[in-house]
């Protein structure tokens, strides 16, 4: 995945109307209604420490990552850019935060402990194009999973590609950057490809240009529930991740809901 190089240098300055405030209230609240882990780091024993623990698996340049930090979650974040991960150092260094931070691909997902939670948002697994690598993610994911932990993730829907955004240019003209993002999309693959042209003023004022090129493909809630279910976890909710309602057949982003398929240790143990 040789993305989210340049495109990372300005990544949250077009990215700031995205409401990560919200989405780290939602994600706090998945947390409490259906998981183990608990926004506290008073915790003693080794266990109670690894179901604490949440992953931001995709985690870019750490926004998210940061804002559930603050809510009392242990983070760990992973990624699979360099470029992004130095983003979010930065903001780890500004804040003060013990967040851990590994550079890997998803696919490749190799943990030290057990965690409580595992999310993955911003249409991070879109970018996974193979139904067999993605049931592959989703397998690591249950084996890292604590017992009775969670995986909270969302996901770019087949219908949003096709009918809303497909072969549909996006432009964005700002004083100091801007971007032209055409979308195309293969019905036949179910795979949208984007085109990101950037432009960044340096501080000569010239403008540096380059461009990036971006593969996803869209997903059914079938497909996903199919998925998740082969890799040993349950689905316990579903919603429209734009409107927090049922999902219904114009949903564009989807937020599942997995528990691990692991029997919770008995009392004591």
């Amino acid at each position: 995945m040789n993305i989210y190089r340049d495109f990372a240098d300005v990544y949250d300055r077009f990215m700031d109307n995205v409401p990560y405030e919200q989405w780290a209230e939602r994600i706090d609240r998945l947390i409490q209604k259906y998981g183990v882990s608990k926004p506290e780091r008073d915790t003693e024993g080794l266990l109670e420490s690894e179901r604490n623990l949440v992953v931001d698996l995709g985690c870019g340049t750490g926004t998210l990552t940061e804002l559930l930090y603050a809510k009392g979650y242990d983070m760990i974040g992973v990624d699979v850019s360099d470029s992004m991960l130095n983003a979010a150092m930065e903001k780890k260094e500004k804040s003060g935060s013990e967040i851990l931070y590994l550079q890997q691909d998803m696919r490749e997902l190799d943990l030290y402990s057990t965690v409580g939670t595992v999310i993955s948002v911003c249409d991070s697994v879109n970018y996974i194009l193979e139904e067999a690598q993605l049931l592959d993610i989703f397998s690591l994911v249950n084996n890292y999973l604590y017992p009775g932990g969670i995986f909270l993730f969302d996901f770019n829907t087949d219908y949003k590609y096709r009918e809303v955004i497909g072969d549909a240019t996006i432009a964005e003209n700002r004083e100091d950057c801007s971007f032209i993002w055409d979308n195309s999309y293969d019905g036949d693959e179910g795979i949208n490809e984007y085109d990101l042209t950037v432009f960044v003023r340096e501080e000569s004022g010239m403008f540096r240009r380059f461009r990036e090129t971006h593969y996803q493909r869209g997903y059914s809630e079938e497909q996903m529930r199919a998925l998740i279910e082969q890799a040993g976890m349950t689905v316990v909710e579903a919603m429209d991740a734009d409107t927090g309602e049922a999902v219904g057949p114009k949903s564009e982003r989807i937020y599942l809901v997995a528990r691990c398929g692991k029997a919770l240790p008995a009392a004591g143990e």
